[in-house]
């Protein structure tokens, strides 16, 4: 059923107002008055059904997900921090200070998977509309925009061969447990003393050993597998249960070391190996994202998430198509690095590649010299957010979690420039009087000696 408003309690004498406890001035506070919250139940009506129970406010749960992300909290830190703090809770839309939790944390994970990657977008280009309103950005801005991708990290172990065979091994024999398949050995107390011994070896720098016990691992694992294939077949609706599973470790039993497309999370096979060339972490698992923001401001524009380990250049197009969504303005000019050069976009604007020299205005040596700071964005994305680490899960997790981190920076810089209106409307308020002067302070007073 579509999602029901909060109670206004205009009758309820035992309970105080939030008006009445926070200062309106305060930067969340006028953030909840300059945002345009009917837009999100325009937005996600589509998403209910018309019959059933009710569904949690849209306010309340927009407002949630604002929070959660601009404070880089996970779903439960926000719903038990929301009962302590009244101007989150004004935030979301409720009149009376409330001592419990609104929601269970597991309504926030049902929430994002029935909006979708495709409904979020909307937050995003909510707090864009935001930052226009306020001053934070100008529309002319929209107009030179800054290109590049970042990695994604998944929420995933750093792979290894005898983790990955130790791992099926387990989910298989408790998989078979669970449904009543009695195995002829399960090899788990042989598979787990291999895979400490592999460990040992390879940080011994035994690589003899090492493989001699990865051969091991591989061999218990294709027992399990291929008798739980032979126990099983013939019943359609267990091969219906262990199919996507038996896929997976018979995807993790053919894969070479050099091949493309490895297997690297059993949990999370969407994970990809991208090197971005850091010395710090040559080699990273997770999605590529490509990122488009103001050259001026630093306001993101788009968060587009991608599948496998695309070439950069062929990412240029659809970044750019969701930040004119986003925006609703085609871009003049898209800076980017050298990694673009062979591009796919076709659109009326110029693309500006690092290191060009003919043909630059002064303005546009002075953008193109700013198109670094696209780095430092994606760095508080990451350190301030949760770029750094999605725990969501799939490719519409990695979606869902790239638009809710830019929208949650956005926010933290309009949040950033109403604070500075604050103190500077308390400074304009403290009385002006003279400072005595220095000299006459440190004087020492005569001291009379009647």
């Amino acid at each position: 059923m579509r999602p029901s408003r909060p109670s206004s309690g205009k009758k309820d004498l035992f309970r105080e107002r939030l008006d009445a406890i926070i200062n309106a001035r305060h930067p969340l506070a006028r953030l909840s008055e300059v945002m345009t919250w009917s837009r999100f139940d325009e937005a996600f009506g589509g998403f209910y059904r018309p019959v059933g129970r009710p569904a949690k406010p849209t306010r309340l749960m927009v407002g949630l997900h604002y929070l959660k992300h601009v404070h880089d909290l996970s779903d439960e830190e926000v719903v038990d921090r929301w009962v302590e703090n009244p101007y989150w809770q004004f935030f979301c839309g409720f009149e009376f200070f409330q001592h419990e939790a609104p929601i269970d944390a597991s309504t926030m994970t049902r929430w994002r998977k029935r909006i979708g990657p495709e409904g979020l977008e909307q937050m995003l280009k909510a707090s864009v509309d935001v930052a226009l309103d306020t001053g934070v950005a100008t529309a002319s801005s929209l107009e030179r925009i800054t290109v590049d991708t970042t990695v994604q990290p998944k929420a995933i172990a750093h792979p290894t061969d005898s983790r990955l065979y130790l791992k099926a091994i387990q989910i298989l024999v408790r998989q078979a447990k669970r449904h009543g398949i009695v195995l002829r050995q399960s090899h788990t107390r042989l598979a787990k003393a291999a895979a400490v011994r592999a460990g040992r070896y390879a940080h011994a720098r035994q690589f003899r050993r090492m493989r001699r016990e990865l051969k091991k691992l591989r061999t218990y694992l294709g027992r399990v597998f291929r008798d739980i294939g032979r126990k099983i077949a013939g019943n359609a609706e267990l091969e219906a249960r262990f199919a996507r599973l038996l896929g997976l470790v018979e995807r993790l039993l053919t894969q070479k070391p050099k091949d493309s497309n490895k297997l690297y999370s059993l949990h999370a096979p969407e994970v990809v190996c991208i090197s971005k060339g850091k010395a710090r972490t040559p080699y990273e698992f997770g999605c590529k994202v490509g990122i488009a923001t103001t050259n001026r401001e630093g306001l993101v524009l788009a968060a587009k998430s991608f599948e496998g380990n695309p070439y950069d250049g062929h990412t240029l197009a659809a970044t750019v198509d969701q930040a004119v969504d986003i925006g609703g303005v085609d871009p003049e000019r898209i800076y980017v690095d050298k990694g673009y050069r062979g591009h796919d976009y076709a659109g009326a604007g110029s693309v500006m590649i690092a290191g060009s020299k003919r043909g630059l205005t002064a303005t546009m040596k002075r953008e193109l010299k700013r198109r670094s700071a696209i780095e430092a964005t994606i760095g508080h994305m990451k350190t301030d957010g949760r770029l750094d680490r999605n725990f969501l899960l799939g490719h519409a997790g990695d979606a869902i979690n790239a638009l809710l981190v830019a929208a949650a920076h956005n926010l933290r810089l309009i949040l950033a420039v109403l604070a500075l209106w604050l103190a500077s409307f308390l400074q304009a308020l403290l009385p002006t009087t003279a400072k005595p002067d220095t000299a006459s302070r440190l004087r020492r007073p005569h001291m009379s000696t009647a």
